[in-house]
């Protein structure tokens, strides 16, 4: 890694009419930053953008067109520089004006997300439907979910350092790799910035990504980033909300067991216990689907470790047995009874039989718990095992080519270091 130097790093996909005027902005840009630039394009072009931008000072990282995200996964081991700076080649986001970015990042933070919101959108620049509905909506749900208070999460213009860049490990292969990046930064705990961007009109002739796909592109791409969005907060939507439905459902079983609570007007009794034994098993399961889902999409191992120790198989199971053997009294005392009355059921059974009904949640548990004890010895291993791999060195890529610069390389810095 080179500590005095910023890459640009942008994929293409036939920008030969925008790609000289964008990498002289990039240019333009870092002069007043006290770095040295080097301008990397990860390009699938048919047609002269890679020379172009070879004959301007840019490095071309030939891939094969596999989407998005997938370029930007296959660039990261040649990335070189101190600080990344992500966006797109089409002269909508103004590289002439990096030096917000590179600032909040000398100031300590990992990630620093453009906001178009904050800034200025030139008129046409965004389609309306993305500009009032889309991308706020989008950004409010996201908000929600992670607690954070981003105005602007599809901003393609962004800046991270290159270690941040390693850590987040993006897998995404298509437009939901924005959201990716993005929600992995929040569970890493990294320190993210927001600054004021400028979002300009495509020049005439360009057409956008999603011009050239169809009118569906746009809904598409909306799509895969709120399903990446969602999964990877499966546990916001179980853990949580699962231990309400569980306790829940408990307190209405309590309150059932009497068989004389009265609430609004109704008497409080077997069907009531029976509608907390659902709600009560349906919370568990929820709870510990998200203890599962957590760790999966743990990104630094901590989360899966630390429940893994709380989920220990012999305490776990250990804890399964002892409600197994409580659970069964009452539903042993509720047989016996119903034996006695010859399998008759009479009012002089109700009250054991609302019993029972507590006897057998405490037996679902001790199943659920020892099942997931069981599951939790397989996934945590797991889990850290694919970390491990993960951040091992990986083969070189037979596909991708790497071409050095033809023409003039970057102006040099105040620091003297040119690229």
């Amino acid at each position: 890694m080179n500590n005095q130097v910023i890459e640009i790093l942008v994929p293409t996909l036939n920008e030969s009419i925008t790609i000289a005027r964008f990498i002289e902005w990039c240019h333009e840009g870092s002069r007043d930053t006290g770095y040295s630039v080097k301008i990397t394009i990860i390009d699938s072009s048919t047609d002269s953008t890679p020379q172009i931008a070879r004959i301007h000072g840019a490095h071309v990282i030939r891939v094969p067109k596999r989407g998005l995200g997938r370029a930007y996964i296959d660039s990261i081991p040649y990335v070189q520089g101190k600080y990344v700076i992500l966006g797109d080649a089409d002269c909508t986001y103004d590289f002439r004006n990096i030096e917000p970015f590179i600032r909040e990042l000398d100031a300590g933070n990992d990630f620093v997300m453009g906001s178009r919101f904050r800034g200025t959108i030139e008129a046409g620049a965004m389609p309306l439907l993305h500009q009032y509905f889309g991308t706020p909506v989008t950004t409010m749900i996201f908000n929600l979910v992670y607690g954070t208070r981003l105005t602007d999460i599809h901003c393609g213009m962004r800046a991270l350092t290159t270690e941040a860049l390693h850590r987040l490990d993006l897998q995404s292969q298509s437009w939901e790799y924005a959201s990716e990046m993005l929600l992995k930064a929040v569970r890493l705990n990294m320190k993210i910035a927001e600054v004021p961007i400028s979002f300009l009109r495509a020049p005439d002739g360009r057409l956008t990504h999603h011009q050239r796909s169809g009118w569906l592109s746009p809904w598409l791409a909306g799509w895969e980033n709120l399903r990446a969005m969602f999964t990877y907060a499966a546990d916001y939507f179980l853990l949580k909300p699962g231990v309400v439905v569980a306790l829940l459902g408990i307190t209405l079983l309590l309150l059932a067991l009497p068989g004389t609570v009265v609430l609004i007007g109704i008497t409080l009794a077997l069907n009531a216990a029976l509608i907390g034994l659902t709600l009560s098993v349906l919370g568990m399961q929820m709870v510990l689907t998200g203890i599962i889902a957590s760790c999966v999409y743990d990104l630094s191992g901590a989360t899966a470790s630390r429940w893994h120790t709380r989920f220990a198989y012999s305490r776990t199971v250990g804890l399964g047995i002892a409600l197994a053997v409580v659970g069964s009294l009452p539903c042993a005392r509720f047989l016996i009874a119903f034996a006695e009355q010859g399998f008759v059921f009479t009012d002089a059974l109700a009250l054991l039989n609302r019993e029972a009904v507590g006897g057998v949640l405490l037996i679902v548990y001790a199943f659920l718990l020892c099942i997931h004890a069981l599951v939790m010895g397989v996934v945590t291993p797991l889990v850290l095992r694919v970390h491990r791999l993960r951040h091992e060195t990986a083969q070189p890529d037979p596909t991708i080519e790497v071409l050095e610069p033809l023409g003039r390389m970057g102006p040099t810095s105040e620091t003297g270091v040119t690229v």
